[in-house]
Parts: C-alpha cells; structure tokens; sequence
C-alpha cells in the first residue's frame, strides 16, 4: 500500500559549521550558502543562533552576525526577529507554496529528474500542424462556441463514457482549478489522495477547503478509505485514474467500479473530478467513474505529457450544470482557448504521424520504468508495482539525506513533503522522493539506479558538534 509519510521536521537547529578553514564573515557565510544550495539546508529550516556559532567557532558574535547579515543580503536567509534567522524560500513568489518547495535553490545538476515533465525527444513533431493553422489570428464572433467541432467530435469519440458536455480550456490544472471553484466552497471537505499533486493541495487552500486523505494501493484508491471519507460528506473527490502522480498508480476497472459502488452506497452527491494527465503515454486502461455516475462524474484529459507541455490545451467534459458554468465564468475572462491551438491538437490527435510518435513514447517509458524497477530491484528496492507513466514514488531512509546524497551525485529529485497536505497526514508512513524515471534511458538505468538505492538508505545528515 502506498502510505503517508512521516512528519516532516520543522527545521534544524544547527547547521555544518565545524570543518570551516576561514572563520571570518566571508567564510562562515560561504559555507552556510554553499549548503543551501547543494540542498543540505532547505526554505524554512533555522539557522543556529549568532552566539551558538560564535562560541561553536571560538570567534566573536560580531564576526557571526555580520556573516548573517551578507548572507540576508544575498536573499538567502530572512530575519524573524526573535524566532531567529531562516533560510529563505527560492524567489519565485509567482509560484505556489508547495511547488516554491519543490523548486528549492539546487540548480544546474547533470541529471534533473526532479520536474515531472517528459522527454522532449518523444514529442510528436508540431510543423505538420502548425502547417494548417490559419495564416491569421482572426475569429468571426466572440460569442461562437468556444471549442471546435472537429475536435469536440474527436474528443467525445475517444471519452471513456457519454459525457453531457465537452469542452476545452488551457490545461489540466487549469481544467481541475475552474472545476473546483464551481463546486467547492469555504470549509467544505474534499477528498484527495494521498500522496497527490502538490498544486492539488495549494488550489484547496486558496479556496479553504479541508482536505480529507485518501489511501492509495496498486490499484488506486481504496473502497475502505474512500467509504470512511464519505461519512464526512466532502462535496468533490480529487482522483488521478492513470500514471498517478507522484506513485505511478493506475486504476483498474474492478477498482473503479467499486469506488462508484462506494459512493451509490452512500447515497452522496459528490463531485468526482479525475485528471487523466498522462492518459495517452498510459499503459493502463481508460478507466473512468464516468461510466457508473456520469452525472456526477468530471473528467479532464490532458495532453502535456503525451504532445507537449507548452500546448496549454486540455479536454474537460461531464455534467451540463457543471462544464456549463465553467465555459461561462471563461467568458469572462480569456474567453476561450485558442482555436489555433485547438487545431494544432486535432492535427496531433487525428494524424498517424503523431499517433505513432506517442504510441513509440508510451512504449519507451513503459521500458523505462520496467528497467529501472528492475535496477532498484538488483540493490534491494522493491516497488508494488511497476510504476505507469513517467513518475516513480521512491521510499527513503530519510528525505533530506537523500536529497543531499543524489546533489552529490549530481542528479535531482523531488523531496515528498510537498505532495502530501499536511505533516499530520503523513504519520508513520516513511519519507519519499518523487523521481522522474521517463528521463532515464535504458541505458542509464544500472546508474541511476544505483545512486538511487544509495540515497534510500541514507542516514539522516548531522550538523554541527
């Protein structure tokens, strides 16, 4: 079973000063940036008080503080007054809390397999497409349908049950957050799994809702944990059907089926909203609760992973009542996603050349994965499964010794404590990265896999005398 994992700690009290060859300001600051950026200290972790390193040191308080305040200077470090000094969150405040988490300050390692993005060279080729786009920018009427009917009828031939109504909006978190706010109010429960997008969880707190966990196994979510969260009556279900992220889980169909039985049991009302982002480079099967309570059932179709994250572009459909008042609040602000989009996705969804470039992907990461469990495997590491898609959920003996031991290695991964709600949620359950294995060639698998393994059981890293 894939579990929660533990409470993550809220910063340290110390940091690695002891092995300092220059013990002046320049010096003692240099060696605390060097840890933040090698990942070593994290965003919100406390640094030691000035007169516990000067006296750890043997140097004056005024040496320290002025070390403090260059290392303030360079954005690295803020002052909370009498809580003390802590390092600084990465400066992208266009970012939400949790991915500001998963940015962190560590760059430019040999490997990134940190992101969660795919493999450029398995994106289908775009100039066939862009070749029938519209030489001009041009519309008729603002007020026509805002999807195509070429590519409404594409996209309904290819839904995994009769869905009401389809439309088309600028991505699958954009699909996700606009159907959230039509559903979701201040103080209602949604139930999520756990773990799950990290921007899933900062989109239910803009909106203030309670977040109520969700177990995953090999299967998807379970009838158990599901059962006992409708007894709280959450008035949406946040599911990821195929190639989960972070875990790679994918929903079977018996599963799927008793999860809809679940909810007719409970004689709830609620939303389901399922985000197949990764459904065309899945190896599961299209699963869907649609195809039990299509009236309660949204589906959002993404195509980031499979053509090209920078399409923006993303198929949502369900319910009238619903999709209904998303195409309308759209109206009111970006109106409706490009049409020249639009037929760059049809092109992309319809033509063999590009069907047969992400069928070619869907069997690359398939081998990837398989590869690479088989790697892990060699050093002990044995998944529940053969992760789907392009994520692998790795447990570790210790989040943060494993995420310094893979920069010293010169690779990058997710740490795991941005893809659950919250540390009380994750009790007992062991820490995790989230690594990006569809990045990793066949040929690089024994490689990887092997820094992997001695990163997960790493010990935790000791600062300080």
């Amino acid at each position: 079973m894939y579990h929660r994992r533990k409470a993550e700690r809220k910063g340290l009290s110390v940091a690695r000063l002891d092995d300092l060859t220059d013990r002046g300001p320049r010096g003692i600051a240099g060696s605390i940036a060097r840890q933040i950026r090698q990942g070593e200290l994290s965003p919100g972790d406390r640094l030691p008080t000035v007169r516990d390193v000067a006296a750890q040191l043997g140097v004056s308080p005024a040496t320290v503080s002025e070390a403090w305040q260059a290392l303030r200077r360079a954005g690295l470090v803020v002052s909370r007054g009498r809580a003390g000094s802590f390092v600084q969150a990465a400066p992208q405040p266009w970012l939400s809390p949790r991915v500001q988490r998963l940015v962190g300050y560590v760059e430019g390692l040999p490997l990134d397999l940190s992101r969660g993005t795919p493999d450029p060279s398995l994106l289908p080729a775009l100039a066939p497409a862009l070749d029938r786009v519209r030489p001009t920018a041009d519309t008729n009427v603002y007020q026509e349908s805002p999807v195509l009917p070429d590519l409404r009828a594409a996209l309904e031939a290819s839904w995994p049950y009769d869905a009401e109504v389809v439309t088309v909006v600028n991505g699958a978190q954009d699909a996700v957050a606009r159907t959230l706010e039509q559903v979701v109010g201040f103080g209602d429960r949604v139930a999520v799994e756990t773990p799950t997008f990290p921007p899933f969880l900062d989109m239910l707190d803009v909106l203030s809702a309670e977040i109520v966990p969700l177990e995953l196994d090999a299967e998807g979510v379970t009838v158990r944990s599901l059962s006992r969260a409708l007894k709280g009556k959450p008035v949406a279900v946040l599911l990821q059907p195929r190639a989960h992220n972070p875990t790679g889980v994918s929903m079977t169909p018996r599963r799927a089926e008793d999860l809809a039985a679940a909810i007719r049991r409970a004689r709830s009302g609620v939303t389901v909203i399922e985000d197949d982002h990764s459904g065309a480079i899945s190896v599961g099967e299209d699963v869907s609760l649609g195809v039990w309570l299509p009236d309660q059932v949204v589906h959002v179709r993404g195509f980031s992973k499979s053509h090209g994250p920078d399409l923006r572009i993303a198929a949502l459909g369900g319910p009238a009542d619903v999709i209904d008042r998303v195409v309308s609040r759209r109206m009111l602000g970006p109106g409706w996603t490009s049409r020249m989009l639009q037929t760059i996705l049809l092109d992309l969804l319809v033509e063999p050349r590009s069907l047969k470039a992400v069928e070619a992907a869907r069997r690359t990461y398939a081998e990837r994965q398989q590869a690479m469990c088989v790697a892990l495997a060699s050093h002990g590491i044995e998944l529940p499964t053969v992760p789907d898609g392009i994520n692998l959920w790795l447990p570790v003996a210790d989040e943060r010794a494993a995420l310094v031991h893979l920069t010293s290695a010169g690779i990058r991964a997710a740490g795991g404590a941005p893809f659950v709600p919250t540390a009380a949620d994750a009790n007992g359950a062991g820490d995790h990265l989230r690594i990006t294995a569809g990045l990793v060639d066949t040929r690089q698998a024994s490689h990887v896999a092997a820094a992997l393994a001695a990163a997960a059981t790493a010990g935790p890293v000791r600062y300080g005398a």
